[in-house]
């Protein structure tokens, strides 16, 4: 037997998974639909870097685990899957392969999950659209001209296509949030030291990096939290997980919340009426939720912290190269990098131990600045991107010069890098489609440690606008 996709699509990974314990579908007719939809639209997005259909084995998985059947990807970073390669978005790594899972893919195993293999990233999930040389550009499912985001781009391709209903992405800067709002999907940052980064990380590229996924459906969001969330052994810190479950919250009742907003950036960089205009409507919609909602926004120097945490990364990046080197014996080829990539590199090689020790209290002093805003306020909204997604090209890590590519990073996605500076679980939803159509998502940035309370809005949003039934023509 055999499913349709539209069958297949109407459903989200919970949905699956209780058809396949039901009995109303198969693990392999489950399986099936989703090889056959990659097949499909892969061609046209360009969303799936490696596919690893030997390890499909749908007998696999308890039968009562959570999401057993279930198919789903893991994106080209950070993250070792034992046998799969883990190139990074980057020629330099082909052939890397790692005999071990990190503890967050293991996690998403015993939850019954099927890894079917990696979805795109850019190189080293620098840039916010999805480009690498080394996979070629992926492509937005609701205009194939435009960017499906990054650095988690082939993620949120390959769920806004309908090939699966999640998939696993990371985030140091914006990389779920920003290919959650090209995408028109739901996109979590959660609380620093909530997921786990090891064991192949300790403080994950200074606690600026985060794992979760994109999902179609909140509840999604907070199951696949309530399978991975918790520390592992050797983590330098964590933060706890509450003693309810993620998804048991959403059964709650909402409190009512005091929410502050804004559609100005932090840089003042312009932003896009049509962003402006889906915040708008999301504090109308928040209003008549009972809300308590005003217009007010964290006073702190956005550059600086901008700066400092981009020294972070760069030496961060230059270390990983640098270790890559001594593992093959040789340097770095020319052909084997991306030229933003070999400036960054160069600049991390650059930068001394004193200017690098600096970067961090100068995160500490705006990170300060920001935690005193929230000493008032639950949540603050903001749009996620200061455009609508942008054409493809426009945010390219191989035409650009390093200055360039900063410029036109500032200008597309100013809001979202502070949150990983201060840690705090800041997600995007698709509350707004612009008037060509393309997917505009909404920040709703939390407290520090909130993730249930952030979640529990997102579901009361999700139910008073559902975006559910709103598919891309991919």
């Amino acid at each position: 037997m055999s499913i349709s996709f539209n069958d297949y699509r109407a459903f989200d990974a919970l949905g699956l998974a209780t058809a396949i314990r039901k009995g109303d579908l198969s693990r392999r007719e489950v399986l099936d639909a989703a090889l056959a939809r990659v097949a499909e639209a892969n061609p046209r997005v360009n969303a799936i870097s490696y596919l690893h259909t030997d390890g499909a084995d749908t007998a696999q998985a308890d039968p009562g685990a959570p999401f057993a059947g279930v198919p789903y990807f893991i994106k080209d970073l950070h993250a070792p899957v034992a046998g799969i390669p883990l190139r990074h978005g980057s020629r330099l790594f082909e052939g890397n392969v790692h005999d071990f899972d990190s503890e967050t893919v293991a996690r998403l195993r015993r939850a019954g999950f099927l890894i079917l293999g990696r979805t795109a990233s850019p190189e080293f999930g620098m840039g916010a659209s999805t480009e690498a040389a080394l996979t070629g550009p992926t492509r937005n499912a609701w205009s194939l001209e435009h960017t499906a985001g990054g650095s988690s781009g082939g993620a949120g391709a390959a769920v806004a296509s309908g090939m699966l209903p999640a998939s696993h992405a990371t985030d140091s800067g914006g990389s779920i949030r920003i290919p959650a709002s090209c995408n028109g999907l739901v996109g979590l940052k959660p609380t620093r030291g909530l997921i786990p980064a090891g064991p192949h990380r300790g403080d994950a590229s200074h606690g600026l990096s985060h794992e979760h996924a994109v999902t179609r459906s909140v509840r999604d969001c907070a199951a696949i939290l309530d399978v991975t969330a918790g520390p592992d052994l050797g983590a330098p810190y964590f933060t706890a997980r509450p003693a309810e479950s993620y998804l048991q919250a959403l059964q709650n009742k909402t409190e009512k919340l005091r929410i502050a907003f804004t559609t100005s950036s932090f840089t003042g960089q312009p932003v896009d009426p049509e962003c402006r205009l889906a915040v708008e409507n999301t504090v109308r919609l928040l209003q008549q939720l009972g809300h308590t909602v005003e217009e007010a926004a964290p006073v702190f120097d956005a550059a600086a912290l901008s700066a400092a945490c981009g020294t972070l990364l760069v030496t961060g990046l230059a270390a990983n190269v640098i270790a890559r080197e001594a593992q093959l014996g040789r340097g770095a080829r020319d052909d084997e990098l991306e030229s933003v990539t070999r400036a960054a590199i160069a600049l991390g090689r650059q930068t001394t131990g004193t200017q690098y020790a600096a970067s961090f209290a100068a995160i500490n002093r705006e990170v300060r600045r920001i935690g005193q805003f929230f000493g008032a306020v639950d949540v603050f909204v903001t749009p996620t991107l200061a455009t609508p997604p942008v054409k493809l090209g426009t945010l390219s890590m191989q035409t650009l010069t390093l200055a360039q590519f900063q410029e036109a990073m500032a200008a597309f996605c100013p809001f979202t890098g502070a949150f990983n500076a201060t840690g705090q679980p800041a997600m995007s939803l698709p509350l707004h489609w612009s008037a060509a159509g393309l997917p505009i998502g909404v920040q709703l940035v939390g407290r520090f440690g909130q993730d249930t309370q952030l979640l529990q809005l997102a579901a009361q949003l999700e139910q008073a606008a559902p975006w559910f039934g709103r598919t891309a023509p991919v």
